[in-house]
């Protein structure tokens, strides 16, 4: 019986194997994210590199469809939004005074549950179209 023998997919084996084809399409990178990861790293990634960044760069951790549009809440807010915001956006959690000596702690864990947000199938200047279509 003859032992296959496997290859580890050091850096010091990507830098030799430059075009060696990887699943990045399949792990759920963009083309152009495949060439962003290999300008950062000045070669192609391990196959453990590209698993990582493939799951560091997918919606459920860098909201890659949302944060376009969850940057608007921290762009939209006014200085009467925030007179009794103690902790605001950028903390984890916010924190209210609600008076008499009394703060709420507000925390969203969104990084559990993601959203997708996709296209409305309704014309823009639509009533259903204003409000934005999240998928979980």
């Amino acid at each position: 019986m003859t032992k296959e023998i496997s290859t580890v997919d050091t850096t010091k084996n990507a830098k030799k194997t430059p075009e060696k084809e990887q699943p990045w399409r399949e792990l759920g990178l963009k083309q152009d994210e495949y060439d962003r990861i290999k300008v950062i790293l000045g070669r192609r990634p391990t196959s453990a590199e590209l698993a990582m960044y493939s799951v560091m760069w997918s919606e459920h951790c860098s909201y890659k469809s949302s944060k376009i549009y969850l940057r608007q809440f921290g762009e939209k807010i006014t200085p009467e939004m925030t007179k009794n915001l103690m902790v605001g956006m950028g903390e984890n959690a916010g924190v209210v005074d609600i008076g008499e000596g009394w703060a709420v702690t507000f925390k969203v864990e969104s990084h559990n549950h993601p959203s997708y947000i996709r296209c409305c199938k309704q014309p823009r200047h639509s009533k259903s179209c204003e409000r934005c279509c999240f998928r979980h």
